[in-house]
């Protein structure tokens, strides 16, 4: 078996400890706090077999998604890395503690059927 580098290894516990922080950030998101911010997010999201205008597409149910997804998925949305108008307007206003609330509800909210 090949033996791992010295420099890997340190890359290794680099990465692990951003990790462990990003995950501690993502454990302190209130899901009571989430419930009143996700309003507006529910209003679409929430709401199954629903299909936006504009863009035409099938809005995704978000109740039950693992709030990693989320909380990278409005971080992108923030920063323009994921195009789309609404998203990027709804998640400019969001600070991190807010998109980690919201995902602490959302991991609880409904799923579809």
């Amino acid at each position: 078996m090949k033996s791992i580098s010295r420099w890997t290894q340190k890359v290794f516990a680099a990465a692990m400890f951003c990790g462990i922080l990003q995950g501690s950030a993502l454990a302190a998101g209130d899901a009571e706090a989430g419930k009143v911010k996700a309003s507006t997010c529910i209003g679409c999201h929430g709401i199954e077999n629903y299909s936006n205008v504009y863009p035409s597409y099938r809005v995704p149910m978000l109740g039950g998604q693992h709030p990693e997804y989320v909380v990278q998925a409005l971080k992108a949305y923030k920063s323009g890395e994921r195009a789309h108008p609404t998203m990027k307007a709804q998640a400019a206003q969001m600070s991190e503690q807010d998109m980690a609330d919201i995902a602490a509800y959302l991991t609880s909210a409904p799923q579809a059927q």
